[in-house]
């Protein structure tokens, strides 16, 4: 039985994702570990190090595969990690020749960082590839309802009014940037870490350094400028960009689910038989996708600070911190995609009441427009008088139950000055969207930058 919900048969269909299961759970790990030991022994062995033969029989043999897993796990729980078995095991399925040149000049923390690293790349493509679907799939919602015109909400309550397609721009905006973060974070992430028991490579005599650049170019990961062994700033910044992430996206799941509330319904997730049902209230949908992109953002933020305290290891080699280290990263990033794929679901298929947005934008009569109203007659009233005059034509029209352009038609202040066209005009919440759209064009221009794939955006 699973304790974490995330790693349940059931439960695990609401937290994580399958794709980052396969990408980032213990298989792939291990195997990325096995990854780093044969390019290893083929880098070693073009260098002359080790015989040329041990590399094939090591790499033919790297197969998690082919691992006795209950011997590893006996091993890791003796020894504290899981290398020490594995390089047994693999040092015994390449042949007794080959087997004694596996792990050379290599340490535990080599081949758990760099394998981390490599697992860290695959889990990045496929977290890029659906925060690529959600941004494709709100700016097309933002250019859709550039001209939709809704309520501005500032405390839950109406402020004055925006667009649809402006508050989609203002969900996309942060994603943008989560993109362009995630392209700056990269070269600092995925870097080859090879340093030997205290990071000077010693074991390996004047050669290290060339099997460092060599490793670094067999797995395609970019060379330190020395190793980093207890300097893992890399894998903090990681987990604070996948915080920052899940926080962006639990921006727009909120906004999302208060628009599902039944009194505004201006927006709802997509529907499917069942979906968000009650156990005894058949006629509820309840916003599950939002619910489930909020926990998981809060999971993630709750890995953060445990990164961030993992920073100071003690001396060439940390007791304590990097332990801690995996069960922050590898759930950050299964929680970080399974955020991801909740809010792809929303964002591509929710369902925009327009009409609603109208008549909830309508409700109080105008008194959204009290802003554009003061701003109108603060040239000739002066801002102050103007803010009171029309916060006092707001008081009637609330006690009273009567629209806004009539209250203030009553104003002496206001009528004497303004005509029953001129305050029509100054009422209607279309002509006082502002700079709305030209916010709206700067980013969606921004989001032309997304790859396009299958002749589509993202």
């Amino acid at each position: 039985m699973s304790v974490n919900p995330a790693d349940s048969v059931v439960f695990g269909t609401l937290y994580g994702s399958e794709a980052m299961r396969e990408a980032a759970g213990d298989r792939a790990w291990l195997q990325r570990m096995l990854d780093v030991e044969a390019a290893l022994a083929r880098v070693e062995a073009r260098l002359g190090l080790i015989p040329a033969e041990a590399a094939p029989a090591i790499t033919a043999a790297a197969r998690a595969g082919k691992l006795d897993m209950t011997a590893l796990a006996i091993s890791t729980r003796n020894t504290g990690y899981p290398v020490v078995g594995l390089v047994k095991q693999l040092s015994q399925a390449a042949g007794p020749e080959a087997g004694r040149w596996t792990h050379w000049g290599a340490t535990t923390q080599d081949i758990l960082d760099t394998a981390t690293v490599l697992v860290i790349r695959d889990a990045l493509a496929i977290i890029e590839r659906d925060l690529d679907r959600v941004c494709a799939a709100l700016a097309a919602r933002a250019e859709e309802h550039r001209g939709t015109v809704m309520a501005g909400r500032t405390h839950l309550q109406h402020a004055l009014p925006v667009t649809f397609g402006y508050k989609c721009a203002v969900w996309l905006s942060p994603l943008l940037r989560m993109r362009e973060r995630l392209a700056e974070l990269r070269p600092r992430v995925l870097r080859v870490e090879f340093g030997g028991a205290v990071g000077t490579l010693a074991s390996l005599g004047d050669r290290g350094a060339e099997v460092l650049a060599g490793l670094a170019r067999e797995l395609d990961l970019a060379e330190p400028e020395i190793p980093w062994h207890v300097a893992h700033d890399g894998f903090a910044e990681l987990v604070s960009w996948c915080g920052l992430l899940t926080g962006s996206l639990s921006k727009f799941a909120t906004d999302v689910m208060l628009l599902m509330q039944t009194e505004v319904a201006e927006v709802a997730e997509p529907h499917a038989p069942g979906r968000g049902g009650s156990s005894t209230m058949p006629q509820k949908r309840n916003p599950i996708a939002c619910e489930y992109v909020i926990a998981q953002a809060r999971g993630v933020g709750a890995l953060v600070p445990q990164m961030l305290a993992a920073l100071p290891h003690d001396q060439e080699r940390g007791t304590g911190p990097w332990q801690a280290e995996p069960l922050a990263i590898f759930q950050s990033l299964l929680l970080t995609h399974g955020a991801l794929e909740q809010a792809v679901l929303v964002a591509e298929g929710m369902t925009v009441d327009a009409a609603r947005m109208r008549r909830n934008l309508d409700s109080t009569g105008g008194l959204i427009m009290a802003e554009a109203v003061m701003m109108g007659l603060a040239p000739v009233l002066g801002r102050e008088q103007a803010h009171h005059a029309v916060h006092h034509a707001c008081d009637v029209a609330l006690k009273e139950g009567v629209p806004l352009a009539e209250a203030l038609s009553r104003e002496e202040e206001v009528s004497s000055r303004l005509d029953r066209e001129k305050i029509e005009a100054l009422t209607d919440p279309a002509g006082y969207l502002g700079a709305a759209s030209l916010f709206i064009d700067r980013v969606l221009q921004q989001a032309a930058t997304l790859p396009r794939r299958n002749g589509k955006t993202a």
